[in-house]
């Protein structure tokens, strides 16, 4: 999901890109779980590099606060889209739709279904597929096929719980370095908002809207996210 990303900023920065736990080319998180930070922390001690700027996407934009709050020695400065800092909550009827389908999905262990309710995050409540270029959406579905053919938990009903700070926007303030929100405009508005909230409770956060794109604004915009990436990190 980051491919074009790291092609453009390759050429002037050295870009690393993990895969979660249960992910890509990474493991499966053990029957206790897991906590995404520590394993962040852990790669970064591991490489002995300076401090960072963490990107992250989603659950992604969780890992790279958390790991902020927790390791602000490894950390210059963190990029959050499409996600914020904390538990999140979902007012919105179309977000609540979604997610209760997609639940319904997984314990149905149809994965096709699943698939079919994870790709509507991509349009958004806003468009419908049709109106998304058709390789996106390719790639999208890609990642989700790749995720289920390789990491299906053992049993779906009880998955390794993740451990994300869910006090992660009350300890917001003490967030020691800037941070960017990047949303794009056609996103829930649940999604909308969580981001929203976590610019505005940190001492240094601003926030960037993506035209014409919803949750995945990097893969949809890749120059316009480029840009706003390229502006945060001359700062």
């Amino acid at each position: 999901m980051w491919a074009r990303q790291v092609e453009a900023l390759s050429a002037r920065h050295r870009v690393v890109v993990p895969d979660a736990r249960g992910h890509g080319a990474s493991s499966d998180p053990g029957p206790d779980g897991y906590r995404p930070h520590d394993d962040v922390a852990a790669l970064l001690d591991h490489l002995g590099t300076g401090p960072v700027v963490l990107v992250g996407l989603s659950m992604g934009a969780r890992t790279a606060f958390d790991t902020a709050l927790e390791r602000p020695d490894l950390v210059d400065r963190v990029v959050l889209s499409g996600a914020g800092a904390g538990a999140p909550t979902w007012t919105g009827p179309w977000t609540l739709d979604r997610l209760a389908r997609w639940e319904r999905a997984r314990l149905d262990l149809d994965a096709e279904r699943w698939i079919s309710v994870f790709l509507e995050f991509v349009p958004g409540p806003h468009r419908t597929a049709a109106d998304v270029d058709p390789e996106v959406l390719a790639e999208v579905r890609l990642m989700a096929v790749d995720m289920l053919a390789h990491h299906l938990p053992t049993d779906p009903a009880a998955p390794p719980p993740i451990g994300f700070l869910d006090d992660a926007l009350d300890r917001a303030p003490a967030l020691a370095v800037p941070l960017l929100g990047v949303v794009g405009e056609l996103d829930s508005d649940d999604h909308l908002r969580i981001v929203t909230d976590t610019v505005e409770r940190v001492p240094d956060g601003r926030l960037v809207t993506v035209p014409g794109t919803a949750h995945y604004p990097n893969v949809e915009r890749p120059a316009e996210f480029a840009q706003v990436l390229g502006e945060f990190l001359r700062r």
